[in-house]
């Protein structure tokens, strides 16, 4: 199956099959694909925490509004967090930044203010988000992107210190009663001729 018929095939699963359970290379693999996600400048002002022990997963299922069963019955919860100021940021970037980034980082990103870093920096976060979706389809990998949470109270569980969360991604196996699957709830999108053009 081609990698677009794969991204045709997923969707957002609403529920999840609690005994089924994603192999631990399988994990490893979408470990190593999130540290190779592209960001700006290569920038990285990211954490991502993979959390499967039950307990803790329940404990955040109950700050995360609807998604509450997906929390406590998927494989793994997937915390993106990024670094809670610029501060922090600047205190690693020479670590792993070349001069072209730390200079764009210097002329064009942190002179517009705190707000405007944090924005950045969040916006990396997203990227990230993509390529593990993505990736998450290609390897027939059923999953769940979350805004849907809080992040102060996650942040409280998962007690990193340096970063905060943004989103959560639930992985697992999709039952064969989860009403979003596409026999059921066909996928609805725009027409593309409406918000692709080529010039």
């Amino acid at each position: 199956m081609s990698f677009l018929d794969q991204i045709k095939n997923r969707y957002a699963v609403k529920k999840y099959n609690p005994e089924a359970k994603i192999s631990q290379d399988k994990i490893d693999e979408l470990k190593t694909i999130l540290n190779l996600s592209p960001s700006s400048i290569n920038s990285q002002p990211w954490n991502f925490v993979f959390i499967k022990t039950q307990n803790i997963k329940e404990q955040l299922s109950e700050f995360s509004y609807h998604n509450k069963q997906k929390v406590i019955d998927c494989s793994h919860v997937i915390v993106f967090q990024v670094l809670k100021s610029s501060e922090h940021f600047e205190n690693q970037m020479h670590e792993y930044l070349n001069e072209v980034g730390v200079n764009f980082y210097n002329t064009l990103v942190k002179p517009h203010g705190e707000e405007y870093v944090k924005s950045w920096m969040v916006h990396q976060v997203y990227l990230a988000l993509g390529v593990f979706l993505s990736a998450c389809a290609d390897m027939k990998i059923d999953s769940t992107p979350m805004e849907g949470i809080q992040p102060d109270h996650y942040d409280a569980i998962i007690n990193n210190l340096d970063y905060e969360s943004v989103l959560a991604v639930a992985i697992g196996e999709k039952p064969e009663t989860d009403h979003n699957q596409l026999t059921i709830t066909p996928k609805r999108r725009l027409n593309p001729e409406k918000i692709i053009t080529e010039i």
